[in-house]
């Protein structure tokens, strides 16, 4: 079929990973003649790429769904991701939805569209989870300043409240090759700045191909995979974006602390600070490990900036569980916190747990450790001042300031300069603006 002079528009909902694969799906459609056009333009073909990590992100797929259709009633609906394959059934009932395609099939779309008009009824094609055991190499292109480069998807974790390993099957990983092939692409396009994505992006090395003669798998781990990107040249940065407690290893931290590219940035998901909780949630640590991790990146990287994820409501988590994990967030060197207010998931352990925690507590918990991570941040901010460093201005644009990222993650403001975006750029950091942003002088 030619799908030559056809439209094409994407929505993407959740994670980096799913920038980075609805990136990969564009260009696979690209290659057979589509034309990507932005979403409200109406489209001939609309791809929704769905998460479904909180209970928001599923309502939010009938929304998108009725946008599109406003825009053009005859757009092919394609929905795709982490809720279309936990929940087919539900997004077939959402009318105006032509396919719904599950982890095995996305990558497949092509083969499953339809420009003869809207099915009567909506089809549906997925696999059972335990049978996606493939990996698409994925990265994102075209709009940032940094790409999301995929190197890792799936996990063997059972943590008690998470669905993904429902949604993306078992962990498994990119060759050592094939990534840093991705990495040169992107480097050629022009991106100074990739960011590492995976489901469980520490358990690189997984699922890997095997070797046809010996017939055993090759040993790479994800030591080996940022020693090799650190030698791509023209990347200017790599962050990694979310790494976990227990596979963030001292030979890791101390890689990055004297790498060429990789930043002074870690995202650490903690969960929660009171042992006693990260035991009924199945997480592989204890919080005495955490904060070892802690301090051997500011031993090394007085300036790194540390993110934290934590989730607040937690079935059984007293007022005594949650002061806990306040009190021991409040006694870290971390730099802002991304904080989830926990909701009921099928098919996870902890939807059957005991002490179900009252919505309206949930959120008054969730809104402390929100001022909290406030509190942090401007306190990192302000450690960070008077001091030199490398940005890359980004195209967003408020008025007549841009801004962009330093290497350890502050977030700057700049008179509006076209011509500084995506450069690297030594920059010293002066104050604090009415936003709370960094203001800078070019160096």
């Amino acid at each position: 079929m030619s799908f030559q002079g056809k439209t094409v528009s994407f929505h993407t909902l959740g994670c980096k990973l799913n920038f980075s694969e609805t990136s990969t799906i564009a260009r696979l459609m690209q290659e057979k003649g589509f034309q990507k056009i932005p979403f409200d333009n109406g489209a001939d073909v609309c791809v929704i790429n769905t998460c479904s990590v909180t209970e928001n992100a599923d309502k939010e797929c009938k929304q998108i769904v009725k946008q599109a259709l406003s825009k053009n009633p005859e757009t092919f609906i394609a929905v795709v991701g982490c809720y279309a394959q936990l929940k087919p059934d539900e997004i077939s009932n959402i009318d105006g939805v032509d396919v719904v395609l599950g982890a095995s099939e996305k990558f497949k779309l092509l083969n499953y569209i339809s420009l003869a008009g809207k099915h009567t009824h909506t089809h549906i094609h997925n696999c059972e989870i335990s049978d996606v055991n493939t990996f698409i190499g994925s990265f994102s292109a075209g709009d940032r300043t940094r790409s999301f480069l995929k190197v890792q998807d799936g996990c063997d974790y059972s943590c008690t409240f998470c669905t993904i390993p429902l949604a993306r099957g078992k962990s498994r990983s990119d060759t050592l090759e094939n990534a840093v092939d991705n990495a040169r692409k992107i480097a050629e396009s022009g991106v100074k700045e990739i960011v590492l994505t995976g489901v469980n992006l520490g358990d690189f090395g997984y699922g890997i191909e095997i070797d046809k003669e010996t017939k055993k798998r090759k040993e790479y781990n994800f030591l080996d995979l940022i020693k090799a990107l650190d030698e791509v040249e023209g990347i200017e940065r790599i962050r990694i974006s979310s790494i976990e407690p227990n596979l963030l290893k001292d030979e890791v931290i101390d890689f990055v602390a004297h790498s060429k590219r990789f930043a002074p940035h870690f995202h650490i998901p903690l969960q929660s600070g009171n042992n006693e909780i990260l035991s009924l949630m199945k997480r592989r640590y204890k919080r005495e490990l955490y904060q070892d991790r802690v301090s051997k990146i500011k031993e090394l990287m007085p300036h790194c900036c540390i993110g934290v994820d934590v989730i607040v409501g937690f079935p059984g988590e007293t007022i005594e569980h949650f002061n806990d994990t306040y009190n021991f967030l409040n006694s870290l060197d971390i730099s802002y916190l991304h904080v989830f207010t926990y909701s009921e998931r099928d098919n996870t352990e902890a939807i059957e747990m005991k002490g179900v925690v009252d919505m309206g507590e949930r959120k008054r918990r969730n809104k402390m450790l929100r001022i909290l991570s406030a509190k942090k941040l401007r306190h990192f901010y302000e450690q960070n001042l008077n001091k030199s460093y490398k940005v890359l201005f980004e195209h967003e644009k408020k008025g007549d300031v841009m801004y962009g990222f330093t290497e350890n993650y502050l977030k700057v403001a700049h008179p509006y300069n076209a011509s500084i975006i995506n450069i690297p750029l030594d920059i010293k950091t002066k104050g604090l603006n009415e936003e709370g942003l960094v203001e800078v002088e070019l160096v």
